[in-house]
């Protein structure tokens, strides 16, 4: 199922395996790639698997996801990577669902003015 956004810690930019990956040959452009896939697996519903043929739609070659790789960012997996941790920080199913339900009815009540429950 798509995301509307997906989450980013405030701290991402200090996190210690950015700041590793900055030092790499290309690593700037890498970290774009990373952020990318984020937005991309939010976008497409992916999970967080990113499959090869999708490296050109975030902006990556295949030298950036070995370097995301190395850096723990990704998983290589069959056809392609996992983004790491993606289950754990990236809201998904239910809860995707409920928070989508809630933010509609607000936004319901907002423009009409009652309850749509009603």
């Amino acid at each position: 199922m798509p995301l509307p956004w997906v989450r980013l810690d405030t701290s991402f930019p200090r996190n210690h395996k950015v700041l590793a990956l900055l030092q790499e040959r290309d690593g700037y452009r890498a970290a774009l790639v990373y952020l990318c896939s984020l937005s991309y697996s939010g976008e497409q519903g992916t999970a967080g698997f990113i499959t090869e043929l999708a490296l050109p739609f975030i902006h990556g070659k295949r030298a950036h996801a070995e370097l995301l790789v190395k850096h723990d960012f990704w998983q290589a997996c069959p056809g392609g990577w996992t983004i790491h941790d993606w289950a754990q920080f990236q809201s998904a199913g239910e809860e995707a669902e409920a928070r989508k339900k809630r933010a509609q009815d607000a936004a319901y009540v907002r423009w009409h003015g009652n309850d749509p429950k009603r």
